[in-house]
């Protein structure tokens, strides 16, 4: 009786792995982990939400500004790489290297961020 309330409670448990699997994107799915780009801009947000973290970036090229969103991982994460909730404000001037979007847009992964200014 009780092997087979372990094996029912097993076969319970291994229907929910997939979906547990599934539920988590896959890095390199959304962003192109072959490449690196550097941004440099001023904070104008940051979003301490779950499950990511976000900062928003105002990146100054030839013809216009644009705002680009890094996603930073889990704010546990962050915390856990000596983040604060005010490490970044806006205005601050920071220098971010990302894996880019695969799909073109100005969103990227942040692999590091780098506090220029305040």
């Amino acid at each position: 009786m009780r092997s087979r309330r372990a094996v029912l409670i097993a076969g319970v448990i291994l229907l929910f792995v997939p979906t547990a699997v599934r539920a988590h994107h896959v890095l390199a799915a959304q962003f192109d982990t072959k490449k690196t780009i550097t941004l440099t801009g001023a904070v104008t947000k940051i979003d301490w939400s779950n499950p990511h973290v976000r900062l928003y970036i105002e990146v100054k090229n030839e013809s216009d500004t644009v705002t680009w969103e890094v996603d930073m991982g889990s704010p546990n994460i962050q915390m856990m790489n000596g983040w604060k909730i005010d490490t970044y404000r806006r205005g601050d001037l920071v220098r971010v290297q990302a894996y880019p979007a695969r799909n073109g847009s100005n969103v990227g992964y942040g692999k590091n961020v780098t506090a220029l200014r305040r």
